[in-house]
């Protein structure tokens, strides 16, 4: 039997889950260091949401082997509910309980000590803001204030891995920015995150690491950093008139092989090692083809420009997987 890796607090072997004819997840690995972030980034339908419900405990595989903490998820699931974090894709909290009850639900569902349960909901809800409204049933919450009550849910117990599977989708600027500050003061006091998001500012702004997944299997992984290095120095970005233009600058660039090429919809990317004289090639080549552009430019590559290439399509936030979420954290507790 393989052994797991004790510098991994998460750690996943060839993960293959099916539904039908359809794998879901087609021999995923991912890991995880101790105290450190992993963005997974893929497009709806990747695979992102499979993976941290699988982790979670709260989906059972079809082959591969996880563990978190050193705990096999599947031999030993209660032990690694024990000593996990879940917020899902949708704020997950009972609305008919105040947030302070809903906490007090979560440290008794989780087996704090009783003298415990009320101190430690009192100090989260601090926290999270949410001292002035803990009395407040949670229906009467804005959007913005249940996905931080749905996050403190998830810390009641103190776990030291945290699984958050799009936790910003939703919010608004100034919400997003504050539940980023929570988490890396979470990852500075020593917690494990993996964190699913098709935002590609946060997965730059938190991830130590990022993977990009797509129908079911890792296509890369690696820093931020060394994402955008794959794509050469710069980004050629050439606007057409109409898809039809764009479909056939698409073909003529491709076919000049001095970087690679994709399509956002009017929009032909070329990753180029020289903007310059890429720029001037591009054009060139478009004009001998009586194609015109109706704008153009250069940038530094983006984790967007990144995922674009790698996926062909740009991440898009307006939606999950189509994979439900768990109810509420506390069904991934014992």
């Amino acid at each position: 039997m393989a052994t797991p890796d004790p510098a991994l607090a998460i750690e996943a072997r060839g993960l293959v889950k099916r539904y039908g004819d359809l794998n879901a997840l087609d021999g995923v690995d991912l890991s995880v260091p101790t105290g450190t972030v992993l963005g997974l980034l893929g497009p709806n339908g990747a695979g992102k949401t499979t993976a941290v419900r699988i982790l979670a405990t709260v989906l059972g595989f079809d082959a591969g082997e996880a563990w978190v903490l050193g705990i096999d998820v599947a031999a030993h699931p209660d032990q690694v509910r024990a000593r996990i974090g879940l917020a899902g894709q949708a704020a997950a909290i009972d609305g008919n309980l105040t947030g302070r009850e809903n906490l007090i639900l979560i440290g008794t569902l989780t087996h704090l000590p009783r003298k415990e349960i009320g101190p430690r909901a009192d100090a989260l809800l601090e926290r999270f803001g949410l001292a002035d409204a803990g009395g407040r049933t949670a229906r009467t919450y804005s959007g913005g204030m249940r996905r931080r009550l749905d996050l403190a849910a998830a810390l009641v117990h103190r776990p030291p891995v945290l699984f958050l599977d799009e936790p910003t989708t939703g919010l608004d600027p100034a919400s997003r920015n504050d539940l980023w500050a929570t988490v890396r003061e979470l990852v500075a006091e020593g917690t494990t995150v993996l964190l699913t998001t098709q935002y590609l500012e946060e997965a730059d702004q938190l991830a130590d690491r990022i993977v990009v997944v797509d129908r079911g299997r890792v296509i890369v992984e690696g820093t931020s950093a060394e994402l955008k290095s794959r794509l050469g120095a710069t980004v050629v970005e050439l606007t057409m008139a109409d898809e039809a233009s764009a479909v056939t600058a698409t073909g003529v660039l491709a076919a000049l092989d001095i970087g690679a090429t994709a399509r956002d919809h009017l929009t032909v990317h070329l990753n180029a090692t020289d903007a310059g004289r890429s720029l001037v090639a591009a054009v060139r080549a478009l004009d001998a083809a009586g194609l015109e552009p109706a704008g153009a430019s250069v940038h530094e590559p983006s984790l967007d420009d990144v995922f674009l290439t790698l996926t062909g399509s740009r991440a898009s936030a307006d939606g999950a997987e189509g994979e439900a979420s768990p109810a509420h954290p506390k069904e991934a507790v014992s």
